[in-house]
């Protein structure tokens, strides 16, 4: 018998189509408002968390992995397979841009090219963690390079 996170976490993920994610404390909380209200993606954010806030990087990693959500970050310290192998994740959005617009522009991407499945209509199934065992540094061309 694992954790109680590690037991519902199965379970979550049946019962919301929706891309789960857990968004550390550098993520702009405006951009936490767009993922939940324009892309209806399940945020878990840091910074709603009085226990999380302080959280070392090394815990949010693993929390994220426990919870099967996909880590979303500003933060590049996460790129180090070192300290945070990619195998031992649930999958590592690193997101770069100049402001909060470019930011919110480049996740609009990443969510119908990563998080939705080909083919599906505004309703449906989402790809459950799709960065599973990786990590992606997206940056503000990623999506507009083809």
């Amino acid at each position: 018998m694992g954790t109680l996170s590690s037991e519902l976490a199965s379970h979550a993920e049946r019962l919301s189509p929706r891309p789960r994610v857990y968004a550390d404390a550098n993520v702009p909380a405006g951009l936490v408002v767009h993922m939940r209200l324009r892309l209806q993606w399940d945020v878990l954010f840091v910074l709603e968390d009085a226990a999380l806030r302080r959280a070392s990087d090394v815990r949010h990693y693993h929390l994220a992995e426990q919870l099967r959500r996909t880590l979303v970050t500003l933060d590049r310290d996460y790129l180090d397979d070192r300290r945070f192998p990619p195998s031992a994740g649930a999958g590592v959005l690193v997101i770069s841009a100049p402001d909060e617009r470019e930011l919110s522009a480049l996740l609009d991407r990443l969510d119908s090219t990563l998080f939705r499945r080909p083919g599906d209509d505004t309703d449906g199934d989402t790809a459950v963690l799709p960065l599973a065992g990786r990590k992606l540094h997206a940056h503000t061309d990623w999506g507009r390079e083809a």
